[in-house]
């Protein structure tokens, strides 16, 4: 790859290369992206529109709702275009279309790990606080929490998205990859130095290790609130209601820490697709499952809605 012709052109375009080693899989992946995609759409519209009608909403349905905007969102950022390149093979995308891409991709996986953190919150107040959760998780703190995760989240990502593209790219710009991921795009980077990662590094602390950070926290207090239940029956219903919470955690922050976290040097092209396609089309298909399995509330309000029709 040629280092020394730069361009930071705007009218340029960057090759998305997809899954061009795997053309004789071409039909299978695109079959089993559409499925996937599809069943992923059905389940958080249907999390959505149980929510939306139901007339009181208690403030962990409320993110519940929210997180599944989030995650059709996050979808239709990603999975479109890569179906449409696995069907056609390499397709282009001008570079404000390529920076517009990993603007939403970030913002809205950032507000997703703020979201994780409001939900930890709720748990702890609910587990640590009963008498006080009517007053605290009111109406109107749950929709500023709500917002502010998405404000802080789209900053970040703004910050982040200007800072990789006033890099200078070199003149292959053939992203080996099937969307504008941060590591596909800071590869392209005519750059030796490490200066390149330090905003995806500041990114990465503000949305990752911060928000885990107090995660972490709300379950430490947890914990050692349910430690001080006596009735293991009371202590097992009070953290089941948690259990759902962090399996998603640990499946959103293990795929990105994995993705993220690491020098540029360490990048893999084959291994991180892979891994793309884990956290950008296997987990918005769990995160329904998970949920309408393992939470009460959903299964309550998912049954009433499918007793209405």
């Amino acid at each position: 790859m040629e280092r020394d012709n730069k361009s930071t052109d705007a009218t340029m375009e960057f090759l998305l290369l997809g899954f061009s080693e795997l053309l004789c899989l071409r039909v299978l992946l695109f079959l089993i992206f559409l499925v996937v995609h599809l069943v992923t759409l059905a389940g958080n519209v249907m999390i959505f529109m149980a929510v939306v009608m139901e007339p009181s909403r208690p403030p962990m349905l409320f993110f519940l709702c929210q997180l599944s905007v989030i995650e059709l969102c996050y979808t239709l950022v990603i999975v479109p275009k890569a179906l449409f390149s696995l069907m056609v093979g390499g397709i282009t995308i001008s570079f404000l279309g390529c920076a517009a891409q990993m603007h939403l991709f970030v913002a809205l996986g950032g507000a997703e790990c703020f979201l994780l953190v409001a939900m930890s919150y709720d748990r702890y107040v609910a587990i640590c606080q009963p008498l006080r959760y009517a007053a605290v998780m009111s109406e109107g703190f749950c929709l500023r929490l709500a917002l502010a995760c998405c404000l802080g989240a789209f900053a970040v990502a703004l910050g982040l998205t200007v800072a990789v593209f006033r890099l200078p790219f070199c003149q292959s710009h053939r992203i080996n990859h099937f969307f504008c991921d941060v590591s596909a795009v800071l590869y392209l980077a005519c750059t030796q130095s490490y200066s390149p990662e330090l905003p995806l590094l500041a990114a990465c602390v503000l949305i990752l290790l911060l928000p885990f950070l107090l995660i972490l926290t709300s379950y430490v207090y947890i914990a050692a609130a349910l430690l001080h239940v006596t009735s293991p029956v009371g202590r097992g219903k009070a953290f089941s209601t948690c259990i759902s919470h962090l399996a998603i955690t640990f499946l959103h922050y293990g795929c990105a820490t994995f993705m993220y976290i690491r020098p540029k040097s360490s990048y893999s092209p084959a291994r991180d697709k892979m891994v793309s396609l884990v956290y950008t089309s296997i987990t918005p298909l769990l995160y329904p499952l998970i949920y309408s399995l393992r939470n009460k509330e959903i299964r309550g309000v998912l049954r009433k809605m499918l007793s209405r029709k």
